[in-house]
């Protein structure tokens, strides 16, 4: 039996009605990342094949589900999450969705993990956290000038094609991510939400 995480059960309620304000399942004093339904920031990120790029120009038919993973060169959690987002690749892509791996790590370290790990979804580098930033989910708890200044609070973020921001899944802390599943079905539940 899988657990869906609290903010996916807390997103699938608010999905079902159409124009429902969602609420995440953190306590309002400690929002993070961008505001359902608000227009997604716009910035220019960098591929693992080292090309400039937009966050909208990956989307697929429906939209776009970006992981923010804080490292995948010495973030454990990340590596075991960025492993797993492998089987939501293709159920995404079925569903109309890209997904997009994005952290701070550089286009090569990004490359290598893929190549060792077989993955085959789209990784992106925002170097100088400018579209973390963007995204209300810079960890502003790590000291400036440590090499971990600039990771994201982690956060799977549904951007739709009209730029819009569909669902925002987050767990509390950083060692629990979204479940495969959770990111999956939010996708359908937009999906279903759209009528599309």
């Amino acid at each position: 039996m899988f657990r869906k995480p609290l903010a996916a059960l807390v997103f699938a309620a608010a999905l079902a009605l159409p124009g429902a304000a969602q609420q995440s399942a953190v306590p309002t004093d400690e929002m993070i990342g961008p505001m359902v339904g608000a227009q997604a920031p716009a910035g220019t990120v960098v591929t693992a094949a080292g090309e400039a790029t937009t966050l909208a120009a990956l989307a697929g038919e429906n939209g776009t589900a970006i992981a923010f993973v804080r490292s995948l060169d010495w973030c454990p959690y990340c590596k075991a999450q960025a492993k797993g987002l492998e089987a939501a690749r293709a159920p995404l892509e079925e569903a109309g969705w890209s997904l997009v791996l994005l952290s701070y790590d550089s286009p090569e370290t990004l490359a290598g993990f893929a190549e060792k790990n077989g993955l085959t979804y789209t990784m992106v580098s925002d170097a100088d956290s400018e579209v973390i930033r963007a995204y209300g989910l810079l960890n502003e708890e790590m000291r400036e000038g440590s090499k971990y200044w600039g990771i994201p609070h982690p956060a799977v973020v549904f951007v739709r094609t009209d730029g819009t921001v569909g669902a925002v899944l987050r767990e509390e802390g950083y060692e629990k991510r979204p479940e495969v599943e959770a990111i999956t079905e939010t996708a359908l539940l937009l999906n279903e939400a759209a009528g599309s």
